[in-house]
C-alpha cells in the first residue's frame, strides 16, 4: 500500500482468495484493504499513539441517520463522559479533499453536533473548530491532543 503522510504502523494484513484483509484493532476484525482503510487505520492509529486519543472512546465508523438515510462516520471521538467531541472523515489517497468532502462531514456533525471537524486522505489533513458563537470555522495549524479538546468541552 500507499506511504502516507503518517507515521508508520505495525498492522496484521493477510490475503485469501486473492483478496487482502487488515485487522482492525479498534472494530476487532477484519475488514477488507481498501485504500480508504489503509488511511483510516492509520489516522487512527496516529490519533492514539501520538495525541493521546484514548483508543477506547475512538469508534470507528459510526451509524448515524439523517433524513431517514442510513450513514456511517469513519471516526467518531468521545468525551470521558460519553459525549461526542471530534467527527474523522476518511478519504483514499487520490481523492482530492475539497469542498465536497467538508460538506459530507458537516452533514454528519449535524448528528453528531461536534465542535472539531478532520478531513485527511493521508496525504493532506485538515483540522478546524466551529465557532458556533460567530458561525464560522476556524483551521487548526495541527490536529489537537486528546485533552486539549476535552478540556475544552468541559471548561
Amino acid at each position: 500500500m500507499m506511504q502516507l503522510n503518517l507515521p508508520v504502523y505495525p498492522f496484521r494484513i493477510k490475503t485469501v482468495d486473492g483478496r487482502r484483509s487488515i485487522f482492525d484493532t479498534f472494530r476487532k476484525r477484519w475488514v477488507a484493504l481498501t485504500p480508504e482503510e489503509w488511511v483510516r487505520q492509520h489516522f487512527v492509529r496516529f490519533l492514539a499513539e501520538e495525541l493521546g486519543y484514548p483508543v477506547a472512546l475512538i469508534a470507528v465508523e459510526r451509524s448515524l441517520k439523517i433524513n431517514q438515510h442510513d450513514f456511517r462516520a469513519d471516526v467518531v471521538v468521545f468525551s470521558r463522559t460519553g459525549n461526542p467531541l471530534l467527527v474523522v472523515e476518511c478519504k483514499a489517497p487520490e481523492v482530492k479533499i475539497g469542498q465536497q468532502v467538508f460538506d459530507q462531514v458537516a452533514r454528519y456533525n449535524l448528528d453528531f453536533q461536534v465542535d472539531w471537524l478532520v478531513v485527511t486522505n493521508g496525504l493532506s489533513h485538515y483540522c478546524c473548530r466551529l465557532d458556533r458563537a460567530n458561525n464560522r470555522c476556524i483551521f487548526a495549524e495541527q490536529i489537537p491532543y486528546y485533552e486539549t479538546i476535552n478540556q475544552s468541552v468541559n471548561s
